[in-house]
């Protein structure tokens, strides 16, 4: 009788940790740093006299956080994953073996997008986030502008649901023995580093980040997430605007 050797992890209550624990404070140590750096860049950008809304070089800015998106990535590669395309695989999950497993996942991701807006249109509704107009400015309006948008939506897709649904829910999980407070600490994790576009939009982050993780965790790969999430930023800094 043979055993797949996949199944005890899928069956395991408690995942184990994939890198020291204190790789991981290293990197929720640079997520606070991140957080009241761009607090401080966005309170100096809307430190101008009332009224003004000329449009700043946003190209430096995009083509900044593209490579910070992947230095996470490379982070999280040499640090923890030790440069084991395997542990990449593993940590990722999921494959596509054919047509029809990608088109699951192009479903699932749909539904997470979905969620993804009706949660967007409730907080706009119920908490009244003062965040859009401060960052309506930075959003892409020429084409070379919409071209490094979709590049970094992209980024964001694949490399912050690597870090924060693959990476930090599972190290989350191994620490507190539980894969709902995993999943927990991660959304709110995922809900601070982006504070520095207020409160409101701190707690509706927080939320795609308990959506996002679900479906990572209930489909045990990241691939419907890395979907999901890439197509959101696209729609909501580009294609939402028409």
């Amino acid at each position: 009788m043979t055993i797949d050797p996949v199944e005890p992890s899928r069956k395991s209550a408690r995942p184990e940790p994939i890198a020291p624990y204190r790789h991981t404070a290293i990197l929720v140590g640079l997520f606070l740093a991140l957080t009241i750096g761009g607090a401080v860049f966005q309170g100096r950008g809307n430190a101008g006299p009332a009224g003004t809304t000329a449009h700043p070089s946003v190209v430096p800015l995009y083509a900044s956080l593209v490579a910070l998106e992947w230095g996470l990535v490379l982070f999280i590669w040499r640090g923890a994953l030790r440069k084991d395309a395997a542990k990449l695989r593993e940590l990722i999950g999921g494959r596509w073996s054919g047509p029809r497993d990608v088109a699951r996942d192009v479903a699932l991701a749909l539904g997470a997008w979905l969620a993804w807006v009706g949660i967007q249109h409730g907080c706009d509704t119920w908490l009244h986030p003062g965040h859009a107009r401060s960052i309506e400015n930075l959003l892409p309006k020429s084409v070379v502008e919409i071209s490094l948008w979709i590049a970094l939506s992209i980024s964001a897709g694949f490399c912050e649901e690597l870090v924060f649904r693959g990476y930090l829910q599972r190290q989350f999980a191994a620490l507190t023995g539980s894969n709902v407070i995993g999943l927990l600490l991660q959304a709110a994790l995922f809900g601070v580093s982006h504070g520095y576009q207020g409160v409101a939009a701190t707690a509706t982050v927080a939320l795609f980040g308990v959506v996002y993780g679900s479906l990572a965790l209930w489909r045990r790969s990241l691939r419907p997430g890395m979907i999901a999430h890439a197509w959101s930023d696209i729609w909501a800094g580009w294609l939402g605007g028409f």
